[in-house]
Protein backbone atom coordinates (compact mmCIF):
# COMPACT_ATOMS: atom_id res chain seq x y z
CA UNK A 1 0.00 0.00 0.00
CA UNK A 2 1.51 3.28 -0.91
CA UNK A 3 2.43 6.10 1.49
CA UNK A 4 -0.67 8.52 2.78
CA UNK A 5 1.35 10.79 1.78
CA UNK A 6 1.64 9.92 -2.02
CA UNK A 7 -1.61 9.13 -1.81
CA UNK A 8 -2.65 12.67 -0.94
CA UNK A 9 -0.44 14.34 -3.53
CA UNK A 10 -2.15 11.93 -6.26
CA UNK A 11 -5.49 12.83 -5.11
CA UNK A 12 -4.57 16.44 -5.66
CA UNK A 13 -2.85 16.32 -8.95
CA UNK A 14 -6.21 15.10 -10.01
CA UNK A 15 -8.19 17.73 -8.61
CA UNK A 16 -5.60 19.93 -9.72
CA UNK A 17 -5.96 18.75 -13.15
CA UNK A 18 -9.44 19.08 -13.25
CA UNK A 19 -9.89 22.60 -11.71
CA UNK A 20 -7.48 23.70 -14.52
CA UNK A 21 -9.42 21.54 -17.68
CA UNK A 22 -12.62 23.62 -16.17
CA UNK A 23 -11.03 26.84 -16.30
CA UNK A 24 -10.16 26.14 -20.07
CA UNK A 25 -6.69 24.73 -19.70
CA UNK A 26 -5.56 21.38 -21.62
CA UNK A 27 -3.67 19.14 -20.45
CA UNK A 28 -0.34 18.03 -22.34
CA UNK A 29 1.57 15.94 -19.60
CA UNK A 30 1.68 14.60 -16.28
CA UNK A 31 4.66 14.15 -14.02
CA UNK A 32 7.51 15.45 -16.45
CA UNK A 33 10.66 14.07 -15.17
CA UNK A 34 14.21 14.98 -15.27
CA UNK A 35 17.63 15.39 -13.88
CA UNK A 36 16.85 18.80 -12.54
CA UNK A 37 13.12 17.37 -10.67
CA UNK A 38 9.66 16.97 -12.01
CA UNK A 39 6.84 19.37 -13.14
CA UNK A 40 3.22 18.01 -12.02
CA UNK A 41 1.75 19.51 -15.12
CA UNK A 42 2.48 20.76 -17.84
CA UNK A 43 -1.12 22.33 -19.78
CA UNK A 44 -1.90 24.63 -22.52
CA UNK A 45 -3.65 28.00 -22.03
CA UNK A 46 -4.85 29.76 -24.96
CA UNK A 47 -1.29 28.85 -26.93
CA UNK A 48 1.29 29.61 -23.91
CA UNK A 49 2.71 26.46 -22.02
CA UNK A 50 1.86 26.64 -18.25
CA UNK A 51 4.45 24.36 -15.90
CA UNK A 52 2.28 23.62 -13.34
CA UNK A 53 3.51 22.65 -9.42
CA UNK A 54 0.82 21.18 -7.28
CA UNK A 55 0.99 21.14 -3.94
CA UNK A 56 -0.98 19.31 -1.52
CA UNK A 57 -1.79 19.25 2.51
CA UNK A 58 -3.94 17.23 4.82
CA UNK A 59 -3.59 19.87 7.33
CA UNK A 60 -2.09 23.00 8.07
CA UNK A 61 0.64 21.15 10.13
CA UNK A 62 3.03 22.32 7.08
CA UNK A 63 1.94 25.60 6.37
CA UNK A 64 -0.42 26.74 3.34
CA UNK A 65 0.39 24.65 0.19
CA UNK A 66 1.32 28.47 -1.57
CA UNK A 67 3.80 28.55 1.49
CA UNK A 68 5.79 25.84 0.03
CA UNK A 69 7.31 27.14 -3.04
CA UNK A 70 10.91 28.52 -1.97
CA UNK A 71 14.01 29.41 -4.02
CA UNK A 72 16.06 26.30 -4.64
CA UNK A 73 12.27 24.39 -5.76
CA UNK A 74 12.11 27.60 -8.19
CA UNK A 75 15.61 26.89 -9.33
CA UNK A 76 14.22 23.07 -10.31
CA UNK A 77 11.11 23.99 -11.84
CA UNK A 78 12.92 26.72 -13.95
CA UNK A 79 15.71 24.24 -15.00
CA UNK A 80 12.80 21.28 -15.77
CA UNK A 81 10.91 23.61 -17.60
CA UNK A 82 13.49 24.13 -19.86
CA UNK A 83 14.27 20.99 -21.01
CA UNK A 84 11.21 20.42 -21.36
CA UNK A 85 10.85 23.79 -24.42
CA UNK A 86 14.38 22.14 -25.58
CA UNK A 87 12.89 18.26 -26.07
CA UNK A 88 9.73 19.68 -27.79
CA UNK A 89 11.69 22.68 -29.24
CA UNK A 90 9.11 25.13 -28.14
CA UNK A 91 11.27 28.02 -27.52
CA UNK A 92 9.22 30.55 -29.32
CA UNK A 93 6.44 29.68 -27.65
CA UNK A 94 5.39 31.47 -24.41
CA UNK A 95 5.34 30.18 -20.91
CA UNK A 96 5.10 31.01 -17.37
CA UNK A 97 4.94 29.07 -13.95
CA UNK A 98 1.96 28.61 -12.21
CA UNK A 99 0.98 26.73 -8.38
CA UNK A 100 -1.96 25.05 -7.54
CA UNK A 101 -2.70 24.73 -3.97
CA UNK A 102 -4.74 21.98 -2.31
CA UNK A 103 -5.67 21.84 1.14
CA UNK A 104 -7.89 19.19 2.59
CA UNK A 105 -8.89 20.40 6.26
CA UNK A 106 -11.85 19.23 8.16
CA UNK A 107 -13.32 17.67 5.46
CA UNK A 108 -13.22 20.40 2.86
CA UNK A 109 -11.11 20.92 0.19
CA UNK A 110 -10.01 24.13 -0.67
CA UNK A 111 -8.74 24.61 -4.42
CA UNK A 112 -6.29 27.76 -4.71
CA UNK A 113 -4.59 28.86 -8.29
CA UNK A 114 -2.05 31.12 -8.35
CA UNK A 115 -0.81 32.24 -11.65
CA UNK A 116 2.99 33.20 -12.82
CA UNK A 117 4.55 32.71 -9.26
CA UNK A 118 8.01 32.83 -11.31
CA UNK A 119 9.44 35.95 -12.53
CA UNK A 120 12.06 35.14 -14.99
CA UNK A 121 13.26 38.16 -15.02
CA UNK A 122 14.71 37.71 -11.68
CA UNK A 123 17.20 35.91 -13.06
CA UNK A 124 17.87 37.69 -16.04
CA UNK A 125 21.80 38.20 -16.81
CA UNK A 126 22.90 40.36 -19.39
CA UNK A 127 19.66 40.03 -20.96
CA UNK A 128 18.91 36.74 -21.21
CA UNK A 129 16.74 34.37 -18.85
CA UNK A 130 18.29 31.57 -16.91
CA UNK A 131 15.77 29.39 -18.70
CA UNK A 132 16.76 30.31 -22.18
CA UNK A 133 18.61 28.41 -24.30
CA UNK A 134 21.07 30.81 -25.96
Amino acid sequence: MAARHLITGQAGEELAAAFLVEKGMRIVERNFRCASGEIDLICEDAGTIVFVEVKTRSGAVRGEPGEAIGPAKKKRLIKAGALYLSRHRAWSRPCRFDLVGILFLHGETVVEHWEDIIDVRDGLDRGHAPWQPW
